[in-house]
C-alpha cells in the first residue's frame, strides 16, 4: 500500500540521487565544466584567499652581489554569502490516497512531479549562471492600446517562461508592487506577458522590473556580475584592483576571426590564461556560421561531456545559450570558476526528519530540494566579452 511514509522513502533513496545528478550535469555545457567544492565555506559565507600577479622574489644579479629580496605572493580576500537555492514539489492528499492501491500510478505521480521540478530548476539555475545576482529577469516597457489589464509588455522575454511565479518592482524599489503572480502566456514576438489573477497593468509602469518570486538580490553571482565592470565584485573595489576587470569590448561590430582572436590574445597576453570555452547568443552563432560560409572555411563539430554538441573555433568549443544577450560572446577559462557549496542538493527536513510536510491549512504535502552555494571566478581578468556583434560584412 502506498503511504506518505513510502513516498518519503522514494524521494530520499531514489529521486534525490537522480535529481542531484541531473542538476549537476544537465543544466548547460558551461556548468558541466565548473568544479563544485565545499572548500572556503565558513558558516553562511564563502571567504576565499585568491592569489593575483606573481611572486616578487625573483631577479638576476652578479656573481657576488646581493640575492633578490623575498617577495611573496599577492593575495586578495573574496567574500560572498551563500545563496539559498530552492525547488518545491506539492502532492495532494487526495492524489496519494487515489493511488494507494496502485503502485504504478503512484510512481507516475512522483515521476511527473519530479520531472516538472527538474525542468523548472534547470531553467532557473542556467539562467542564474548568466545573471548578475540581482534576480532581474525582465524590464517593462510601454504597452499602448492594451485592453487586457492582466498583460504587460517587456523589453525582452527570453528569461521568462510560462508557469513562472513573478514579483514586479518599481524602478528603484525594494518592495514588490505585485508578488507571486504566475505567468500564463508569453507572446515572444511582441514580448507581451500575461498573468493570472488580478490586473497588474493598473500598477505597472515603464521601466519597472520583474524577478522570480522572492529572488531579488538572492541569486547566484553569475557571469553578468563578472562582466559588469562598473560594479564592485566579491566585496572588492575594481577601481583599485584592476585584475578584477575582464576584457570587454562593446560595439564590437562585424564578426570575424580577427575580432575573436583579439579577445583570446588579450587573455593569453595579459592574464596568462587559456580560453577553453566560448559561449554566444544564438544570433552570434548564426553570424559566425555565415562568416565561415563566406570565407569558405570548414566547420568543426565537437562532442562535449554531458551529451552536448558544439562547433569549434581553433579547437575551442563554441556554443549558443538562450540566456546570452543578443550580439554577445563570452570567452572563458572554466578552470577559474568554482561553485562553492555547503553541501550538494538535499531535501529540506523538518525537526522530525520528515521531508514531506503538510502545508498548513491545506490537504497537501510539500517537499523542497535545497542547495546553499555561490559561484566565484578566481581570475576575472582572464575572461573576455564582446558585445554589439553584427553579421559579417
Amino acid at each position: 500500500m502506498v503511504t506518505v511514509s513510502g513516498a518519503e522513502n522514494a524521494l530520499k533513496t531514489f529521486y534525490l540521487d537522480v535529481a542531484a545528478n541531473q542538476l549537476n550535469t544537465g543544466v548547460n555545457p558551461f556548468f558541466t565544466k565548473v568544479k563544485q567544492t565545499t572548500s572556503d565555506v565558513w558558516g553562511k559565507n564563502i571567504v576565499k584567499l585568491v592569489p593575483y600577479g606573481v611572486n616578487g622574489g625573483v631577479g638576476a644579479g652578479s656573481e657576488t652581489g646581493d640575492l633578490p629580496l623575498a617577495g611573496g605572493n599577492n593575495y586578495a580576500q573574496f567574500t560572498l554569502s551563500l545563496k539559498n537555492l530552492y525547488g518545491t514539489i506539492e502532492l495532494s492528499d487526495k492524489a496519494i490516497r487515489a493511488s494507494e492501491n496502485n503502485a504504478g500510478a503512484f510512481v507516475n505521480l512522483l515521476n511527473a512531479e519530479m520531472e516538472g521540478l527538474l525542468k523548472a530548476s534547470k531553467f532557473n539555475f542556467a539562467r542564474m549562471l548568466y545573471g548578475d545576482g540581482t534576480g532581474k529577469v525582465a524590464e517593462t516597457t510601454s504597452y499602448t492600446g492594451n485592453t487586457d489589464k492582466r498583460a504587460i509588455k517587456v523589453t525582452n522575454s527570453k528569461n521568462l517562461v510560462e508557469g513562472m511565479c513573478i514579483d514586479i518592482y518599481q524602478n528603484a524599489g525594494t518592495s514588490p508592487l505585485v508578488s507571486g503572480r504566475r505567468i500564463v502566456s508569453i507572446d515572444r514576438t511582441t514580448n507581451v506577458v500575461k498573468f493570472d489573477g488580478a490586473e497588474p497593468e493598473n500598477v505597472i509602469g515603464t521601466g519597472h522590473y520583474l524577478t522570480v518570486q522572492g529572488s531579488l538580490n538572492n541569486e547566484l553571482t553569475g557571469l553578468g556580475a563578472i562582466f559588469n565592470t562598473s560594479a564592485d565584485l566579491y566585496g572588492l573595489q575594481r577601481s583599485s584592483n584592476k585584475w578584477l576587470v575582464p576584457y570587454v569590448k562593446n560595439s564590437a561590430g562585424a564578426i570575424s576571426s580577427g575580432l575573436i582572436q583579439t579577445a583570446i590574445d588579450f587573455i593569453d597576453e595579459v592574464a596568462g590564461g587559456s580560453v577553453d570555452f566560448i559561449t554566444t547568443a544564438y544570433d552570434v552563432r548564426r553570424f559566425y556560421l555565415d562568416y565561415l560560409a563566406l570565407s569558405r572555411t570548414n566547420i568543426d563539430y565537437m562532442d562535449l561531456d554531458g551529451g552536448f554538441k558544439a562547433i569549434g573555433y581553433n579547437g575551442i568549443p563554441l556554443l549558443a545559450d538562450r540566456f546570452m544577450a543578443n550580439g554577445t560572446m563570452y570567452f572563458l577559462n572554466t578552470a577559474d570558476f568554482k561553485l562553492h557549496q555547503l553541501c550538494d542538493w538535499r531535501w529540506l527536513e523538518g525537526d522530525n526528519g520528515r521531508i514531506l510536510m503538510q502545508k498548513a491549512g491545506t490537504p497537501t504535502y510539500t517537499a523542497t530540494l535545497v542547495k546553499y552555494a555561490d559561484m566565484i571566478c578566481d581570475k576575472p581578468i582572464g575572461q573576455a566579452k564582446l558585445a554589439g556583434i553584427t553579421a559579417a560584412e
